[in-house]
């Protein structure tokens, strides 16, 4: 499958705000921070923003942010109308309950990247049962686990400290002792962080 190989810190750039793709070293150390004008040669031009443009920025943003391909976001934007309430925030409820974004938020990784090759190497476990797939979706009283025969491994006992010290969603109940992380409640779009303008994502996918 296609991905993004590139420098992340490209991405923020482009994005004007950092999407902390690089987990820790989004905070000791950013370049964004140094540099934060948008990559190119022309980047100091100034020229007319379009409503196209400040769509697409506000999608493309969102993707880079959850780390999924265009496919997948146009995918989940086509179920995220069938839900009842804004569209916009049932997207974004959508790709936060994504199991690797839990994660991440549970601190078991750094970042959402690393936290979908934790996924994908079968370390983690839904209810008991590996889970090889990033993008499933969990309800509440889902128990997202990291498995017994992965706990060992030098990763995870580093990773302890820093699971302790995460900020957590209002949704998500976590014990890094055990590393397990109980979905209570669906999340809701208070609970979410991104700093996002969800009715321009709705309307680049309905013109």
């Amino acid at each position: 499958m296609a991905r993004y190989t590139g420098p992340r810190c490209r991405l923020c750039r482009r994005e004007g705000m950092k999407l902390y793709l690089k987990g820790e070293k989004c905070v000791t150390k950013c370049t964004f921070e140094k540099r934060s004008s948008p990559p190119g040669m022309h980047q100091q031009r100034r020229r007319k923003v379009s409503d196209f443009a400040l769509q697409l920025r506000e999608k493309q943003k969102v993707r880079r942010m959850y780390g999924v391909m265009e496919a997948q976001m146009k995918g989940t934007f086509d179920r995220a109308e069938h839900e009842i309430g804004a569209t916009g925030d049932q997207l974004l409820v959508m790709l936060e309950s994504r199991v690797d974004n839990v994660v991440y938020r549970a601190g078991f990784a750094k970042s959402r990247a690393q936290a979908r090759q934790l996924v994908t190497h079968a370390h983690i476990t839904v209810n008991g049962r590996r889970s090889k797939t990033p993008s499933r979706q969990v309800r509440a009283g889902d128990v997202v686990a990291v498995h017994e025969s992965s706990r060992g491994l030098t990763y995870f006992k580093d990773v302890v400290g820093w699971a302790k010290t995460q900020a957590r969603p209002g949704w998500l109940e976590v014990d890094p002792e055990s590393f397990t992380a109980t979905v209570t409640s669906t999340p809701e779009r208070g609970q979410i962080e991104a700093q996002v303008d969800t009715q321009l994502i709705v309307e680049h996918y309905s013109r």
